[in-house]
C-alpha cells in the first residue's frame, strides 16, 4: 500500500481539513483490515487444498469462509481505492472538455456515487440487523450465523460513503 496519496489534506485547515484527514486515516485502516481478510482467505484455501487433496479428507467450512473473507476484503478496501484514485473511471469526455465543465461533471459523478453508496449503506445496515435479530444462518453444512458475513458490507460501504464526502470536500473531483 502506498503511504501517501496524491491529495493534500494538510493544506486544508479547520473542520473540513480535520474531517478529510480522519477519513483518510480510516480508509487506510480499512485497507489494512481488507488485506488481513484477503490473507485469511488465501491461507484457508491453502489449508483446504492440503486437507482435501493431500490428506483425502472432506472440508466443510473453508469454501464459505473464503468467499466471505475475500468479498469482505473487496468491500473494506473500497474506501482506500477511492481515496487513492485507484478506481476505474472513464474520463475521456470530462478530460476533453477541461476547465469548469470537467470540475462540474466530476462533482456530479461524485454526488451520484455518494447517493448510491449512502443508499447501499442504509440497506446494508438494515440487512445486518435483520440477520442478527432473526438469527439467520447461511444454511450450509457449516451453517454459521449470517450477520458476521454481512457486517463488512455495511461497514465498508459506510466508510466508502464517508470517503466520498471527504473527496467532494477535498475539491479534486
Amino acid at each position: 500500500m502506498a503511504p501517501a496519496t496524491t491529495h493534500n489534506a494538510l493544506a486544508r485547515g479547520g473542520i473540513i481539513g480535520g474531517y478529510i484527514r480522519v477519513m483518510d486515516k480510516l480508509s487506510r485502516l480499512s485497507a489494512y483490515l481488507a488485506c488481513a481478510m484477503f490473507i485469511a482467505g488465501v491461507l484457508v484455501i491453502c489449508q483446504m487444498v492440503f486437507i482435501r487433496y493431500l490428506l483425502g479428507m472432506s472440508t466443510s467450512w473453508q469454501t464459505e469462509f473464503t468467499i466471505f473473507s475475500v468479498t469482505a476484503a473487496m468491500l473494506m478496501g473500497s474506501p482506500y481505492v477511492l481515496m487513492t484514485g485507484g478506481h476505474v473511471a472513464i474520463t475521456i469526455v470530462p478530460d476533453a472538455l477541461g476547465g469548469m465543465t470537467r470540475t462540474i461533471m466530476r462533482l456530479i459523478a461524485s454526488l451520484f456515487g455518494l447517493g448510491f453508496c449512502a443508499a447501499l449503506a442504509y440497506a446494508s445496515w438494515v440487512y445486518v440487523f435483520e440477520a442478527l435479530h432473526g438469527e439467520w444462518t447461511t444454511g450450509s453444512v457449516w451453517n454459521p450465523p449470517l450477520w458476521p458475513a454481512l457486517l463488512p458490507m455495511a461497514v465498508g460501504v459506510t466508510v466508502l460513503s464517508l470517503q466520498y464526502v471527504a473527496e467532494i470536500l477535498r475539491g479534486e473531483n
